[in-house]
């Protein structure tokens, strides 16, 4: 069976009351029927209310499995349904885990390109409401991947996704948030072709600083 999109999820930002204090978020989606505009930085409906953290050029779009909701539906014991985490794409059929930063995705006339993980904030915590769920989401490795936009076009329920290209390093999502979140000492290692440069800056950072102590 190919790989296609099972949900194509949108939602404006709204302001809501977490731990006391008002805050703004786009991580409230739902899915949308019909073949959707995927252009600038963003699905077409949809938007992000802090574009430091989530959005922007290198975070346009977000996708999520269907098989990581599987799991954690297992996890948790809840019923998980596509949106649940904020992601724009929910896939279905591809291991979007493995998929290796620079990879090139056709969904659609569309085509993205994979550029880092989903590192957890509190947003998701209070979406989840669970005040510990940072930590589970991280411990998983089940982050799913931010894409940006190579080329504008449309996408919808039932794409297909074509893998178009795939670089030859083996810097995969889930590598990358494993490095990221618990093994620093090996930051060398995300220096590869294509990762965004906010990311190049965190691993140089970090790379350095393992030199240094490895020559103490």
């Amino acid at each position: 069976m190919p790989a296609i999109i099972e949900s194509v999820n949108i939602g404006a930002i709204r302001t809501v009351q977490y731990n006391g204090k008002a805050i703004t978020t786009g991580i409230f989606k739902a899915p949308v029927d019909g073949r959707i505009a995927v252009r600038g930085v963003k699905v077409d409906g949809d938007d992000q209310a802090d574009r430091k953290v989530h959005g922007g050029p290198d975070q346009a779009v977000y996708g999520y499995a269907s098989e990581d909701y599987a799991w954690w539906a297992n996890e948790l014991a809840r019923n998980m349904t596509p949106a649940q985490f904020g992601e724009n794409l929910t896939t279905r059929g591809i291991d979007i885990n493995e998929a290796l930063i620079g990879e090139r995705w056709r969904i659609g006339t569309t085509l993205l390109q994979v550029t880092s993980p989903r590192i957890p904030c509190y947003k998701l915590a209070m979406k989840m409401d669970d005040p510990n769920f940072i930590k589970r989401f991280s411990a998983a490795l089940r982050p799913g991947a931010y894409f940006a936009i190579v080329q504008e076009g449309a996408v919808e329920k039932g794409d297909e996704v074509e893998v178009v290209s795939r670089p030859p390093h083996g810097l995969s999502i889930k590598k990358m948030m494993r490095i990221y979140l618990f093994e620093r000492e090996r930051a060398s290692e995300m220096l590869v072709p294509d990762l965004p440069e906010s990311w190049r800056l965190w691993a140089e950072k970090h790379q350095t600083s393992a030199t240094i102590k490895q020559s103490i």
